[in-house]
């Protein structure tokens, strides 16, 4: 296991595997590995199978949390990896306070994005 590897499993407390989310939101499991294909969500493999997992904190029951999206995609077109996104979006940011995953969760996306970008600068 990489050094980022071992912190991200140290940062993302729960994981979901593909099948799960596409039963949650009543799809099925080809919408979801489209939406990582596309880059929407964020799946890495882990495990003994090394089965794609997409982090738990980044589904609702209606799909993505809202404003992840565009947060990733900020990230992105910044040049992060997935790996850098993972970290940066799971790392508790004292001026948030809390990590930008949980401000998502509380609705603060404008100032998780305002980070996001100005990061890029």
């Amino acid at each position: 296991m990489s050094e980022i590897e071992a912190k991200i499993e140290s940062l993302v407390p729960e994981w979901l595997y593909l099948p799960d989310i596409s039963e949650r939101w009543g799809v099925v499991v080809t919408e979801v590995r489209n939406m990582v294909k596309k880059g929407d969500l964020i799946a890495v493999r882990r495990g003994p199978n090394r089965s794609l997992q997409v982090p738990a904190a980044f589904i609702d029951d209606a799909g993505p949390v809202k404003h992840l999206i565009g947060t990733v995609t900020v990230l992105r077109d910044s040049g992060f990896s997935d790996e850098e996104i993972l970290e940066w979006m799971f790392t508790e940011d004292p001026s948030l306070p809390g990590t930008p995953v949980q401000a998502l969760w509380e609705n603060r996306a404008t100032e998780v994005k305002r980070r996001a970008q100005a990061m890029a600068l």
